[in-house]
């Protein structure tokens, strides 16, 4: 028999597993909550869980995980650990800066521009990055950051169009999936601020056939091999954020996990199940696996944000239609009158799929049409661009 144990949930997996009230934040929680369970496998989804070593407690259980140590989960939780790796690995990436007091920031800001790109050092849930034309608004933000005491990362502003690639890893062996494009402003036309995500699309048919072996060549692998030579093998999900410029591929930031709402797109065209590919990484056996196979066609991923995302967003809104085909759940909740809820920023992801990537658009796009909350607010063009064979790399 096959059981299911997810923690904390929301009201979509909740109708799939039981579901407990663990504190994922506590390393020492999630592992007895393992071992209680008798698990023959614990993936850890979020990358404040990894950072904060739940992985690592896990497998001292003796039960096998999918996710990296707290000493590679750095790749993520620390920008400037990660240029560290990819200094040493050779890996192309924008030059930086790391500024830790104001005193610096105005000199430092001179040595970067026109656009200047300011990030927080830690995690920041994909909303810590203001990119701009505007000195004023880079030396805001960053002096934001650093009045609450985090280290800014001044980066150069990398031209071109933008991959997601998500990398299965066992620390040695690296099984990469479909490349996807993501949509990090709120707005149309990539207006307003960043947020986690507000739409994705996969495949990339303006990529190229080699794109995904020259991503994985050029900056997936080496910084696999260069944390396994430092005594940090990273098990787990690597995603790779990049740019496609003239010179080639340079990486924008490594994660060490799924995101949204990428992985939704993706995941949708494969299928090999994900339990087996998991307990190979998990047990140092991806290598040994056979490849995977995926679904012809294309997917599109629209986000349905609450009311005021991303920055405090409205909740406790009843969804109308959250339980249709093709709609995944995110800050949901189900109250205790059975009615689904609001409970967070981003509230919904709604996929769909198509031969082309035009059908797929007009598939999510009739997918949003059925979901109805108060409030709420999605972008309207996501993979048009592409679905019209406007994307080009320079």
């Amino acid at each position: 028999m096959i059981a299911l144990a997810c923690a904390p949930a929301n009201a979509g997996i909740a109708g799939l597993a039981e579901v407990y009230g663990v504190d994922v934040g506590d390393a020492g929680a999630v592992a007895a909550l393992a071992k209680e369970w008798n698990a023959d496998l614990v993936v850890v989804g979020p990358e404040q869980p990894l950072v904060a070593g739940a992985a690592d407690a896990v497998r001292a259980a003796g039960i096998p995980c999918f996710g990296p140590s707290k000493d590679a989960a750095r790749i993520e939780g620390s920008k400037a650990f990660a240029k560290d790796v990819m200094s040493a690995a050779g890996v192309p990436t924008a030059t930086s800066e790391i500024v830790d007091t104001s005193a610096r920031l105005d000199s430092a800001l001179n040595r970067f521009g026109p656009r200047w790109v300011v990030k927080d050092d830690g995690l920041a849930a994909g909303k810590g990055v203001v990119v701009t034309s505007d000195r004023a608004v880079a030396r805001a933000h960053a002096m934001t950051l650093l009045e609450g005491g985090h280290p800014v990362l001044l980066e150069s502003f990398l031209d071109g169009p933008e991959v997601s690639l998500f990398c299965l890893t066992d620390g040695t062996t690296v099984v990469p999936l479909l490349p996807a494009q993501d949509f990090k402003r709120v707005g149309d036309g990539d207006a307003g601020p960043n947020t986690g995500g507000m739409g994705a699309y996969s495949p990339l048919s303006w990529g190229g056939p080699d794109l995904v072996d020259t991503i994985v060549g050029t900056c997936v692998q080496p910084v696999v091999d260069e944390l396994r030579a430092r005594g940090n093998p990273f098990t787990g999900l690597l995603y790779a954020g990049l740019a496609m410029t003239s010179t080639g591929p340079q990486v924008i930031e490594f994660n060490c996990r799924f995101g949204d709402p990428e992985t939704q797109s993706v995941i949708s065209l494969l299928r090999t199940p994900l339990a087996g590919l998991f307990l190979a990484a998990a047990t140092g056996e991806l290598a040994a696996h056979p490849p995977l196979d995926w679904a012809d066609g294309y997917a599109v991923t629209v986000v349905i944000a609450a009311e005021g995302y991303p920055g405090m967003p409205r909740t406790g809104d009843v969804i109308g239609g959250s339980e249709a085909e093709g709609v995944l759940h995110a800050g949901t909740r189900r109250r205790e009158d059975g009615a689904v809820v609001s409970a967070g920023g981003r509230v919904l992801s709604v996929v769909g799929t198509g031969d082309s990537l035009a059908e797929a658009r007009t598939d999510a796009y009739t997918r949003v049409a059925g979901v109805h909350l108060t409030g709420s607010h999605h972008r309207t063009d996501i993979a048009l661009k592409a679905a019209n064979g406007e994307v080009t790399t320079p």
